[in-house]
């Protein structure tokens, strides 16, 4: 809750650190989404270090199941490999501007020409922002912006996507973003533009997924992009490995909390 800087007014920060620290100091147990979540509590409270656990987020495979597209996996957009990014993409978190500079420098060199490659956000939340980023560096018909479409829906538009993409600031090096588990059972090639020590990297090691660059940096980028999309036109994109991916249902997950709900009522 408190957090360096935040609540900026100090009455409400020493307000919010006491329940924190009452809260993980008094608990049985405490969870948290993220490794660098449990990191970094283990490091503030060390007297309940042995009491943070991590139980991450997960899909839901009943929302997969009612979600199968009726087109089947027939491409979003017929003759382009189609690269969607499903969400909103924050200014500061989830900052595109090296990644539409990579594009451009992609199209510039004619390894992507306009109606073969597609970057579609979908639910963006920030057009206008995107809007404008695509034309400062010439890339509008490589763009597409769409409105929001009901969830179910939306995980269908993952399942027929050419590929999904991921962002994700160095700044949230200890977050990992929901939606990454419900790309990972759509089942398609990933894109991952993040810190590479970040916890969002590390899911997608984990899933034996390697197409990470650096959300930052424009030329790590490019060379992302310039093996990625051959890949994909080939059918040969990596895919991440099933096992990982069952474990990370809610299902599974549920299991989690259900042992750690057992021990929590146990003796100490």
């Amino acid at each position: 809750m408190a957090q360096e800087g935040y609540p900026a007014d100090p009455a409400i920060w020493r307000s919010f650190k006491e329940i924190e620290t009452e809260a993980v100091v008094g608990a049985r147990f405490s969870t948290f989404t993220t490794p660098g979540a449990a990191r970094e509590y283990r490091r503030r409270y060390p007297q309940a270090a042995n009491r943070i656990r991590v139980l991450e987020n997960g899909f839901d495979e009943e929302s997969f199941a009612g979600a199968s597209p009726e087109s089947g996996r027939e491409p979003l957009v017929p003759g382009a490999i189609t690269l969607l990014h499903s969400g909103v993409v924050y200014p500061s978190e989830r900052d595109p501007t090296q990644f539409f500079m990579a594009i451009a420098k992609v199209a510039e060199a004619r390894q992507v020409r306009v109606g073969e490659f597609v970057v579609r956000f979908r639910a963006a939340g920030h057009d206008d922002l995107l809007r404008a980023l695509a034309q400062r560096y010439g890339i509008e018909s490589f763009i597409e912006l769409v409105p929001p479409i009901p969830y179910r829906a939306a995980l269908a538009e993952m399942l027929r996507a050419d590929a999904l993409l991921v962002l994700q600031a160095a700044n949230c090096n200890e977050q990992i973003p929901a939606k990454l588990y419900e790309y990972l059972r759509a089942g398609r090639p990933i894109v991952t533009l993040t810190d590479p020590v970040g916890d969002t990297a590390g899911v997608m090691r984990a899933a034996g997924l390697d197409t990470i660059a650096r959300l930052d940096d424009v030329e790590d980028i490019v060379a992302l992009l310039l093996r990625f999309i051959p890949s994909v036109r080939a059918g040969e994109g990596q895919l991440p490995t099933a096992a990982y991916v069952a474990s990370t249902s809610r299902r599974g997950r549920s299991r989690e909390l259900a042992a750690l709900l057992d021990a929590a009522a146990s003796p100490a």
